[in-house]
């Protein structure tokens, strides 16, 4: 018996492996792609700020508004993306592999850009969803490879530049093997086709498009929801409710996973302002208490693709920071008792520039939407600020210091 051989054009019959199916779908992924990276570098900006890099505290909502945007576009790409390789995997199998140095470079591009593409896909799901069956610390290596992705699709854009301009602007005609992508079924030459197979060739092609672009609003909606208020009820896919936890606020990380319980309830705990300080405070947990009084409504903005607005109340930062006799400094260290117990974690401190730190809304936190603060949620101060990542907002905090 004969073995089969690689497939050929002749294989794959479905008159959506074209170009103008191709290039409609690269478009789409193509802002996805952008909007996605951009919102991406922003947020890695943020929690791992540069020099020339100043984020500001106003307006609050911003970050929140980001860390949507990038996750709602990031699972939008997911059906986008598989559309996209399923239109063009028959060009995988065109001969020669290779027709110019242009080519080559095309198809050369496609490794870092699919491969790219799909790891970034599935890491993004897995830390969304709170799977964690990537081996990889998740936020150096997702950088890494969006910078690699990126590279890579520009090289591709560039290369495909005249092939989209062409299909783009190319009228529907019955397209013969030179307008159809080297994986589609040959037609024969002749005059142009009937209206009727012009007919089916767009509705197979808008049913096509339609039903991806639906998928694609489905998963974009449900992560929206995540992210607005007024619609978490409309959030049936993320692994998480954002308005369900303890104190109506979801825990990422509890007190005792962090190892915190027996120094947040010693009667020893101490909350230390320090460093370039007139006059440094060292207060025990009366003491904040008796310094409370401002009331903020902020939100919690998690990377990992939802968000939530709670009421807030606790000591003002500049308060505190006046009263050590604080007059000039570039930034404000803000350390979690977990870096002790926990050193290995990464964010178990946060820095404040002078916009938060000076900001009315910068607090040190001692109640959550009316009640006394979990232990989970930071008991018994944690940070929170306008316009900051959720996982800057330290918890269980023991140091302010000053630099």
């Amino acid at each position: 018996m004969r073995a089969p051989g690689l497939p050929t054009s002749a294989s794959f019959r479905s008159r959506l492996h074209d170009e103008k199916t191709a290039t409609l779908l690269g478009l789409a992924l193509a802002v996805t792609f952008t909007v996605c990276f951009v919102t991406g570098l922003v947020s890695h900006l943020i929690q791992h700020p540069q020099p020339w890099f100043e984020w500001p505290a106003a307006p609050r909502n911003l970050y929140r508004v980001i860390t949507a945007t990038h996750v709602v576009t990031g699972f939008a790409t997911v059906p986008l993306l598989a559309a996209k390789l399923w239109t063009v995997y028959p060009k995988l199998w065109a001969r020669p592999l290779f027709t110019s140095w242009a080519h080559a470079v095309e198809r050369i591009s496609l490794i870092p850009l699919v491969g790219g593409s799909l790891f970034l896909v599935v890491g993004g799901i897995d830390d969304s969803m709170y799977i964690y069956i990537n081996p990889f610390t998740f936020t150096p290596t997702h950088y890494v490879a969006s910078w690699i992705t990126v590279g890579a699709l520009i090289i591709h854009v560039a290369a495909k530049r005249q092939v989209t301009l062409q299909t783009l602007r190319r009228r529907d005609t019955v397209a013969g093997p030179s307008s159809r992508g080297p994986g589609s079924p040959a037609r024969a030459a002749g005059p142009p086709a009937p209206a009727v197979a012009l007919a089916d060739d767009h509705a197979e092609r808008r049913n096509f498009l339609i039903t991806v672009g639906a998928a694609a609003g489905v998963l974009g909606v449900n992560f929206l929801a995540a992210n607005v208020d007024p619609l978490h009820d409309l959030a049936l896919l993320p692994s998480r409710r954002s308005d369900v936890g303890t104190q109506k606020l979801p825990v990422q990380t509890q007190a005792t996973a962090a190892g915190v319980t027996e120094r947040i309830t010693s009667p020893d705990y101490r909350l230390r302002v320090i460093g370039q300080v007139a006059s440094p405070l060292e207060l025990d947990v009366d003491d904040l208490l008796a310094r409370v009084s401002h009331t903020a409504t902020l939100p919690i903005s998690c990377v990992q693709g939802w968000s939530v607005s709670a009421t807030w109340r606790g000591v003002r930062v500049r308060d505190l920071l006046r009263e050590a006799g604080v007059t000039d400094f570039d930034e404000v260290i803000v350390r979690s008792i977990q870096t002790t117990t926990k050193p290995q974690r990464m964010f178990g401190r946060a820095r404040l520039n002078p916009s938060h730190a000076l900001h009315p809304d910068t607090l040190l936190a001692t109640e959550l939407n009316g009640e006394r603060l979990h232990m989970d949620h930071g008991y018994p101060v944690r940070l929170i600020a306008p316009n900051n990542p959720g996982i800057m907002q330290t918890k269980w905090v023991e140091e302010l210091w000053v630099r």
